[in-house]
């Protein structure tokens, strides 16, 4: 299978409670392919920088073995840049800035061979562009989609289209309850599910995942850190890992997307180790199973004794 990911490349500035990092590799694709490609071969990205993208960023995306013929150069234009600082316990955080740059005008033309890829993931973006992108491809396997609370807000007519064209939503919880105008969970997923996608994936940050299949509920916890350095790209890295393991899936079923979710959780355990996507660049087979082996861990119940007092 082949996999697509489309969404923003762009420059972060962070501030955590471990530490700054200015001017490094961020926006949602990178951490989508560079999680997507330990599962799959090949992995495209779309997406659009400018005249100030550094030269070592598109190494690092080459070198990891990523399509980047997708990858659009306005050189007179400037990256997509984003600014935030996080509050001490990590969930919360505070956007500085967020400076849209050469993203305010990107249109993507697919490669002819883009069209055709297995499984389409949608970055968080424009509406407008991922409608596009569904526009241009011809009948994938799986379309994967991501959004936020912007986007929510502001373009809630093109967004509801996306939704009514996509298979499966991975948002986080407050997306959920705002998307849907439903406090409870269950009935938010009912009501998004409603729109269109007939998997829904909730993110809930240190508290792991909720997928919702059909009828079926699956519940994934997450990977026990003992240290964050920073959140950013963790929930674009769990879209890596979740879409990359179902590329490998001899069936799309309920077992292959809890599956999924696993790796999507392990992916993002690994993100949160470094600022940018740097932590997922060097990780080895027992490194990634390791993990995985720790959710299953986890999550495992005990055996339950069935045996009850008489009463009246």
């Amino acid at each position: 299978m082949s996999i697509l990911a489309v969404g923003t490349v762009g420059l972060d500035s962070v501030e955590t409670p471990s530490g700054s990092a200015t001017g490094v590799l961020g926006g949602s694709v990178p951490f989508i392919v560079l999680a997507a490609r330990y599962f799959c071969e090949p992995v495209r990205l779309v997406a659009v920088v400018g005249g100030d993208f550094p030269p070592q960023y598109l190494d690092v995306l080459r070198r990891s073995g990523v399509d980047l013929e997708g990858l659009e150069h306005n050189p007179e234009g400037r990256t997509f840049a984003w600014e935030g600082r996080y509050h001490e316990n990590m969930n919360d955080r505070d956007t500085l800035a967020t400076h849209l740059n050469v993203l305010a005008t990107f249109s993507p033309v697919l490669p002819a061979h883009y069209r055709r890829s297995s499984i389409v993931c949608l970055g968080n973006l424009d509406p407008r562009v991922q409608l596009e992108i569904l526009n241009q491809v011809e009948r994938p396997d799986l379309t994967i989609c991501d959004t936020m609370n912007f986007w929510i807000r502001e373009t809630p007519e093109t967004l509801r289209s996306v939704l009514g064209r996509v298979d499966c939503l991975i948002i986080n919880e407050s997306e959920a309850r705002q998307l849907s105008g439903e406090h409870n969970l269950i009935r938010a997923a009912t009501a998004v599910m409603r729109m269109g996608p007939q998997i829904l994936v909730l993110k809930k940050g240190e508290h792991g995942a909720l997928l919702f299949y059909g009828d079926r509920v699956f519940s994934a916890p997450a990977v026990p850190l003992a240290e964050i350095v920073d959140p950013t790209g963790a929930g674009d890295a769990f879209a890596g890992g979740f879409s990359g393991q179902l590329s490998r899936e001899a069936r799309l079923d309920f077992d292959a997307f809890k599956r999924a979710v696993v790796y999507g959780t392990v992916f993002a355990s690994f993100c949160v180790e470094s600022f940018g996507p740097d932590r997922l660049l060097h990780l080895s087979e027992a490194d990634i199973e390791g993990r995985a082996q720790q959710v299953r861990e986890v999550a495992a119940l005990p055996e339950f004794e069935r045996h009850y007092r008489p009463v009246l």
